[in-house]
């Protein structure tokens, strides 16, 4: 089923957009200490005098929280556009936003403007929030479905691959030096342009061709070239199947989908697992990190190399559960992910506030660390994703990435705005907070979310159709009720679609 196409596809498609993401979050802690420098010596060049202690740290704050406020933009945008260029060219124009990003933020130091640096992080956070919508869906849509949960971990994986090279890169011997650190921000031009070399010559999603543009012949093509088989005659009537459905029906809104009820849970399901994915404290374990590395006796100087293990541990895991997800299933890593890390968050909690009376538990905590990391990459860190994919039918399908993005970006910029103050006032308990959500969010998985591996689109609707309290049949002809035809040409529609053999199999 991995045929070459459909690898390269995945594999260029994520090194051009997830991997951008993850370097991004990690990119800007190693030199943090020289970007304050240029903005303090860039204010003094300006107005005479050294910018003050609390308008250093607002510069600061803006400039690493900007990111998510330009994803949130991204999210918002990425519906129409994905809609009129379809998934793969979204992907290669999105470049010119990492394209532009990177070089405004790589000569910032050489315009001496650090208002270059910040407005880099905006475009670059809007190329994130592209990325994070197109490439699942681009995934979603061109995977078999025996395969579909492992090529949705690309995106997971990348992630994490992204915020390793950060990391390294960031080693004083490479460019985490002061002289250095523009070259940081310049490397992001790399990907993207190896993106841009590559995928144009991949074909597009052939569900987007086939329901979409309604072009059957290069549909076929697509299938054939990612299946890497000659004959895709049961696949484009799998889809078809689905076509002749949603013939009459234009793509949906936001505001439609949220009020359709056959798709209900599926929205409600969406919002929580992308609300976790952010909240359950994953951005608290890198704000920790240095302290407790350092309470444990590691020298300062070494702390960045010892941090790589963070990041190798979360791509190893984000690699094991891509292996592992078409045999145990989303369901059981995603909430078992969230049940690991809650026992770990305790010890953790446990740990932090007693080391100080025992010498050997600072380095339990820096097991919890990485055992907290791995738990989440092995789960919540890329299924959410995959899961906004299933879920939907195609026409709904962007305006619920649309609707998960909105929910990540919030969060995320949540969690940099309040952790500062929870942790204030909570100290180490303030891993109870974020214990609390992930109970929570695997306390709804466990009881709303069904299984999805190796399932079909129809399959998938047909498991939530008993909650949402319709059945399949009224699922799909209320699809979109106002945007269809007048309801004459429905019944016509649909009956001779019934007619048909393999539709009523199907359907």
């Amino acid at each position: 089923n991995w045929s070459g196409s459909l690898i390269v596809a995945s594999l260029t498609g994520a090194f051009g957009s997830s991997f951008l993401y993850g370097y991004n979050l990690s990119v800007v802690n190693a030199p943090a200490a020289y970007i304050k420098k240029f903005y303090n010596e860039t204010w003094e060049r300006r107005y005479g005098f050294w910018v003050d202690e609390g308008t250093l740290t607002l510069l600061w704050s803006i400039t690493v929280s900007i990111f998510a406020i330009g994803g949130l933009v991204g999210a918002i945008i990425v519906t129409p556009i994905v809609k009129f260029f379809g998934r793969k060219r979204t992907l290669l124009l999105n470049n010119v936003f990492a394209v532009t990003a990177a070089l405004l933020m790589s000569l910032s130091l050489l315009a001496g403007s650090f208002e270059m640096l910040i407005l880099g992080r905006i475009i670059m956070g809007v190329d994130a929030g592209i990325s994070l919508s197109a490439l699942p869906m681009y995934l979603s849509e061109i995977s078999p479905k025996e395969i579909r949960g492992s090529l949705g971990q690309v995106t997971a994986i990348f992630i994490c691959i992204g915020v390793f090279t950060g990391q390294v890169l960031g080693l004083p011997e490479i460019f985490g030096q002061e002289p250095r650190w523009p070259f940081l921000f310049g490397a992001i031009i790399v990907p993207a342009l190896i993106q841009v070399m590559i995928l144009p010559f991949l074909p597009e999603s052939p569900r987007y061709l086939l329901l979409e543009k309604h072009n059957r012949s290069q549909a076929e093509k697509a299938f054939q070239t990612f299946l890497g088989k000659d004959d895709v005659s049961h696949e484009v009537e799998e889809v078809l199947a689905e076509s002749r459905v949603q013939r009459n029906t234009k793509l949906v809104s936001i505001l439609k989908l949220l009020r359709t009820r056959a798709v209900r849970w599926q929205v409600i399901t969406v919002v929580i697992t992308m609300g976790c994915y952010q909240l359950c404290g994953l951005n608290a374990i890198w704000y920790y990190t240095n302290n407790i590395f350092s309470e444990a006796g590691i020298s300062r100087e070494t702390i960045p190399y010892v941090t790589l293990s963070t990041g190798a541990v979360e791509t190893v895991a984000a690699v094991f559960s891509g292996l592992v997800i078409e045999r145990l299933g989303r369901r059981p890593l995603l909430i078992g992910g969230f049940g690991l890390m809650i026992v770990f968050f305790a010890v953790l909690t446990v740990s932090l506030t007693l080391q100080k009376t025992v010498h050997w538990l600072p380095y339990l905590s820096i097991f919890c660390i990485l055992a907290i990391i791995a738990s989440f990459c092995i789960g919540p860190g890329g299924i959410p994703f995959v899961l906004t994919g299933e879920f939907f039918q195609q026409s709904q399908r962007p305006a619920a990435f649309m609707i998960a993005g909105t929910v990540n970006w919030l969060s995320n910029f949540s969690v940099g705005l309040l952790f500062p103050f929870i942790q204030r006032g909570l100290q180490t308990y303030c891993f109870l907070v974020f214990a609390a959500i992930c109970f929570a969010g695997a306390t709804y998985l466990f009881f709303v979310l069904p299984e999805t591996k190796n399932k079909t689109f129809h399959e998938i609707s047909q498991a939530f159709a008993k909650r949402n309290k319709v059945s399949l049949e009224m699922q799909e002809m209320n699809h979109c009720p106002e945007e269809r035809k007048t309801s004459a040409e429905q019944e016509s529609n649909f009956t001779s679609s019934v007619d048909n053999g393999e539709a009523k199999k199907e359907v």
